[in-house]
């Protein structure tokens, strides 16, 4: 018989994290749990360390960096239990982490995605993520990232979606909607597939004492040029797939992200956002085809989604948002 959950943890060059990544979640109080650790194309020793170490943990080695969407899809088609939980190599668990987000989990079998409490490792009363969050310009970003952490916190509560660095999904639900869009290769393919769940009519919960620590862009830097192009496309990638009633809220998208670009430009002096957003433009079509494939399997109406978007803020308070992030930097 199949575990419950089956715990999934992706790995490039991250040797450093894993002794403390893996130590943590093998000492989970909940313990009907499988382990499957994807690596893709490490050469700094990582399967050799995994191999000799963490004989328990099933291992699949890739030749190559295949990304987040695609590396984590193979180890969700590989396991068999009744919900996946995905967690990032550079984090360290509590103990009580995995019971907490089952029981919100089995709580209701409409709840297909539960977001962890994620905090930064460095300072560990700071959130990293307490959830996704999406506003009326299609802009996604990390739900109280920034605020100090509520040690008392207990209380479930809705959200759009879950950071995938630390977060449980229903199988039921993914057979439904599908796994991670391997187009976008990483960044945004969590909030892309909380859109599809949220069409499809799931809901998505914030879990407070799944508390986890993180060393935020531990893998890509938060601000490098190859994550800010990877940003850039997949956000235009998102929205083309997945904002209800598109024509008639264009004007209002494209408006705040030619501001963003133009921030960008100007404050960091980085073309990469833009250079991603001009390579999204070749993807458009296939997206397109991917948001009739959405619309025909939807439950929930496109003013309803709306409901659920944040509204909108003014263009500069925008960056406000992840003013936390700025010292961490490459």
């Amino acid at each position: 018989m199949p575990p419950q959950v089956t715990v999934i943890i992706l790995n490039w060059n991250g040797q450093h994290f894993l002794a403390p990544c893996l130590d943590a979640v093998l000492a989970q109080t909940f313990r009907d749990f499988a382990l499957i650790v994807v690596d893709n194309g490490s050469t700094d020793g990582s399967i050799e360390f995994m191999r000799d170490r963490y004989p328990q943990l099933q291992l699949i080695a890739n030749e190559r960096n295949l990304g987040f969407a695609a590396g984590n899809n193979q180890a969700i088609r590989a396991s068999r239990s009744e919900f996946v939980v995905l967690l990032n190599n550079d984090t360290e668990v509590e103990p009580g982490w995995l019971a907490a987000l089952v029981r919100a989990a089995t709580d209701d079998e409409r709840v297909g995605i539960c977001a962890s409490k994620m905090l930064f490792a460095h300072r560990r009363n700071v959130i990293n993520s307490a959830g996704i969050l999406v506003d009326r310009a299609g802009i996604a970003w990390d739900r109280q990232g920034g605020q100090i952490d509520n040690p008392q916190e207990r209380e479930w509560e809705p959200v759009f979606g879950a950071c995938a660095g630390a977060a449980l999904y229903r199988r039921a639900m993914l057979d439904e909607i599908g796994l991670f869009d391997e187009d976008f290769f990483a960044y945004l393919e969590d909030a892309d597939l909380a859109w599809r769940a949220q069409w499809a009519g799931w809901q998505a919960r914030y879990v407070p004492q799944a508390r986890v620590y993180h060393h935020h862009s531990g893998t890509a830097r938060e601000g490098s040029p190859f994550k800010n192009h990877l940003l850039g496309r997949n956000k235009i990638w998102m929205i083309a797939k997945n904002y209800p009633l598109l024509p008639w809220y264009l004007p209002v998208i494209v408006s705040y992200d030619v501001a963003a670009v133009a921030y960008t430009l100007l404050r960091n002096r980085d073309a990469s956002p833009l250079q991603g957003r001009l390579a999204s433009l070749r993807g458009i079509p296939a997206m397109l085809r991917k948001r009739r494939m959405i619309q025909r399997r939807r439950r929930v109406k496109g003013r309803e989604i709306l409901r659920r978007l944040e509204p909108l803020s003014s263009p500069w308070r925008i960056p406000e948002r992840y003013d936390h992030l700025q010292g961490l930097a490459g």
